[in-house]
């Protein structure tokens, strides 16, 4: 029998040695709290797409009442799908179980075709998953990967199924033997294709010529988004059975090259997702590996020259999953400063020993972004800040997430594990999304929103295109009431604002208040204890007083492998850049070859070598877009011999993360770093 104060002592000390370094940066303010709004400044398209929910259990009703933007045939159970016989197994998550039990044949794909007819009436874009892994499930039949009468007694068994096999009833392992063999307790599959076959593009191909004639291409309403498999550098976790060994990035990157292919090429006007890895390791992965860059650089790099080589973008968004800190109601409000605080660390051993310092992870991605492959979106397809209490923290911390996914111009998010309609967290979106049971939404261009204080109270601001209202959320994170007042600029102000406020006085109920006072340019109000108060401010088609933003300046050109890397200097109060192209001076395109570009740098793919190609730029505002900057020209040559790059070498961080997973799988071999997992059914 172990000793459980042995396990105490030697976790408590791998805990010490992660994190006694680390050093949390709070940015609090020293004085009386201020708070501002400013609808000329900071204005930045929302997009709709934040607001995804995965699919499995999501009531229907409510999907449609708060117009949820995506949902999401995902997770770890989607990665051996096989459309064919409508079935996947479930991996280490719940005993290795293939097939589905259906007494019949089922029909091809009915699953998530099932899903995407569940959420038409919401309007909402479909997610497929499109597995990678080199097998996929053979059968429909219930089947398991290690039977006790082959593989002997394992730790833990399938209390609920037990398949038929060869008129045996077979009880399913967990794949970890009561008594180990050669010093391991891991068993190890063998005879893969008993309950596996290979997987292959063409059987995905074939998949999405289904989805294209079922719903027509992604152009035409049908699915959008293909999202390449789940959390690959986990599978030898998850799907250790098939994929015993870990998967190196070189692999990762060239199945989803393979797959991402395949795809476009039966719908060119689909949108594809990747690598779609977990949490902190799955971002990192291994640097001597990867070329010195860390797994998400490294992946970029690796689809940007795909491109260059082929001329066809596979990637569409660069995408990776979070799971935020909800082991306390202070540590969960406090965890979302990780998505964008360059003063919070949030005590994470990727903060301490690779990224030297605080996470910022979405500025971090869209950095990686701008380096290894400008153009390309991001998107965070699965995330959680639910603590599973169904608490006003856990709205509260929701509402915080989507506040920042809008001001910071996140592309894409798909939130895992749907809520009740009842839920606290089903109100995070209803605030967003239909605040007032009419319909009507926060809004869809982001305004400056600033708190000098906001790790005690958020402040988030954007304007409705639909009437022009100004709608402004305030998000107390603390457990007294906070009394402030927004100092409100650039737009003629009624007298006063509508209120709806949703608080621990009653989880149950965005609440209509009585309207706000506003008066010389500023609103006060008492804001409750964990509360998010939403303000909606009328104001006219023409009081917002935007001027266009000037052409940017500094514009330069410079030439690489069918691909041209053009640079310039921001703008004053532009929102994004179109870029123009032509072939001879002065002859650039009326429309943009490329728009809505949220840096300051992008890169023109697709290009003839030796072409002299001639390009502007324009800044985009609210108030429509500028004049062209002076020209830049550059003709794309084939690369020379030898490269180089930067990036960050593992050093501790490995061997200490390493260290710590191998004594929490000595004490609790199902023992998981990457998140939670909904145990008892497969999500199909």
């Amino acid at each position: 029998m172990r000793n459980l104060s042995v396990k105490a002592t030697l976790l408590g000390l791998l805990v010490l040695s992660l994190t006694a370094p680390l050093h949390r940066a709070c940015a609090q303010s020293t004085g009386a709290l201020t708070l501002s709004v400013d609808a000329a400044a900071s204005r930045n398209p929302i997009s709709p797409d934040i607001y995804g929910i995965a699919s499995y259990g999501l009531d229907a009703t409510f999907a449609q009442e708060i117009q949820v933007a995506n949902i999401r045939w995902g997770g770890d159970g989607t990665s051996r799908y096989n459309w064919e016989v409508d079935s996947s197994n479930s991996g280490y998550d719940w005993y290795f179980m293939g097939g589905s039990g259906a007494a019949t044949a089922p029909t091809p794909g009915a699953s998530p075709d099932l899903m995407v007819n569940t959420y038409k009436p919401a309007h909402a874009n479909a997610l497929i998953t499109i597995p990678i892994l080199p097998y996929v499930n053979k059968s429909y039949a219930w089947s398991c990967s290690f039977p006790v009468s082959v593989y002997g007694d394992q730790t833990s068994t399938n209390p609920y199924v037990f398949p038929i096999v060869n008129g045996v009833t077979e009880t399913c392992g967990n794949s970890i033997a009561t008594v180990a063999t050669n010093g391991s307790t891991q068993l190890l599959d063998h005879d893969i294709l008993a309950n596996h076959i290979s997987n292959t593009t063409a059987l995905q191909q074939g998949w999405v010529q289904h989805l294209v004639s079922t719903f027509g291409t992604a152009a035409g309403g049908g699915v959008k988004y293909y999202q390449l498999d789940n959390e690959p550098l986990g599978w030898s976790n998850t799907h250790r059975d098939v994929q015993p060994n870990t998967a190196t990035y070189a692999t990762i990157v060239q199945l989803g090259q393979a797959y991402a292919a395949a795809v476009k090429q039966e719908d060119g006007s689909a949108l594809i997702l990747g690598p779609s890895d977990f949490t902190l390791g799955g971002w990192v992965g291994t640097a001597s590996q990867q070329g010195g860059l860390w797994a998400g650089q490294y992946y970029l790099q690796q689809m940007a020259a795909y491109d260059q080589t082929n001329h066809l973008r596979l990637l569409d968004y660069f995408d990776e999953h979070y799971y935020f800190d909800t082991s306390t109601p202070a540590a969960q409000l406090a965890s979302t400063r990780t998505l964008w605080d360059p003063t919070y660390n949030g005590g994470t051993w990727v903060e301490q020993y690779d990224f030297n310092g605080p996470m910022q992870l979405i500025p971090r991605f869209k950095n990686w972004i701008n380096t290894y492959y400008p153009g390309t979106k991001l998107s965070l397809s699965e995330y959680s800040i639910d603590s599973g209490q169904k608490s006003i923290v856990d709205a509260i911390a929701e509402m915080d997430v989507l506040g920042i996914f809008g001001r910071e111009q996140l592309d894409f998010a798909n939130m895992w594990s749907p809520p009740a309609p009842t839920d606290p967290i089903a109100y995070a979106f209803r605030m967003f999304r239909n605040y007032d049971g009419n319909g009507h939404q926060f809004g869809d261009t982001s305004i400056s929103a600033v708190s000098s204080d906001q790790g005690s109270l958020s402040l988030y601001a954007a304007q409705r295109t639909s009437d022009n209202a100004v709608t402004i959320l305030a998000i107390n994170k603390t457990t007294a009431p906070i009394t402030s007042a927004i100092a409100i600029a650039n737009f003629s102000l009624p007298p006063t604002a509508q209120v709806y406020v949703y608080s621990a006085a009653n989880i149950t109920s965005i609440v209509q208040s009585a309207n706000a006072t506003i008066s010389a340019g500023t609103l006060s109000y008492t804001f409750p204890s964990y509360s998010a108060v939403m303000f909606v401010v009328q104001v006219g088609a023409a009081a917002i007083t935007t001027a266009i933003a000037a052409p940017p300046t500094g514009v330069t050109a410079t030439a690489g492998n069918g691909q041209v890397t053009l640079s310039w200097t921001v703008s004053t109060g532009a929102t994004s850049y179109d870029v123009y192209e032509g072939t001879s001076a002065g002859g650039e395109s009326k429309t943009p070859v490329r728009s809505g570009i949220s840096g300051t740098t992008t890169a023109i793919t697709g290009l003839t070598n030796g072409t002299g190609y001639f390009f502007t730029v324009a800044s985009v505002d609210a108030g429509g877009t500028s004049a062209p900057s002076s020209e830049a020209s550059a003709s794309p040559v084939a690369p020379s011999s030898g490269s180089s790059h930067g990036g960050g070498s593992l050093s501790g961080n490995t061997l200490l993360a390493l260290l710590l997973l191998a004594v929490l799988r000595f004490f609790d071999p199902r023992f998981s770093l990457r998140k939670p997992v909904t145990r008892g059914r497969l999500p199909l």
